[in-house]
């Protein structure tokens, strides 16, 4: 398979996150959406590393995919501590982040 295709799934991946961040209002939506992002961007660095023949990028790679689990955990406790405090994930919510 040739690396272009890679790197046209990856801009496709790209785009469809980059489109669901602007048109969603959904926290969760937008959490996944921004999760599709970065492992748009993974694709391209490990097409990239393939191309030239090193491993760097497959080593950032794996240090970006511990660092976006690290990421989850920390921001799923906070979007669901923010469910139970208002009863909603909709960011359109004008006191959503007042106390």
């Amino acid at each position: 398979m040739p690396i272009g295709a890679y790197f046209a799934v990856s801009a496709i991946l790209f785009c469809i996150g980059l489109t669901g961040v602007m048109i969603r209002r959904n926290v969760i939506v937008l959490f996944m959406c921004i999760e599709l992002m970065l492992n748009a961007v993974n694709l391209t660095l490990a097409a990239a590393a393939r191309m030239w023949g090193g491993a760097d990028g497959q080593v950032f790679v794996f240090f970006v995919i511990v660092v976006a689990a690290a990421e989850v955990v920390v921001g799923l406790a906070l979007i669901v501590n923010l469910f139970f405090r208002r009863g909603t994930l909709d960011i359109d919510a004008p006191n959503l982040l007042k106390w």
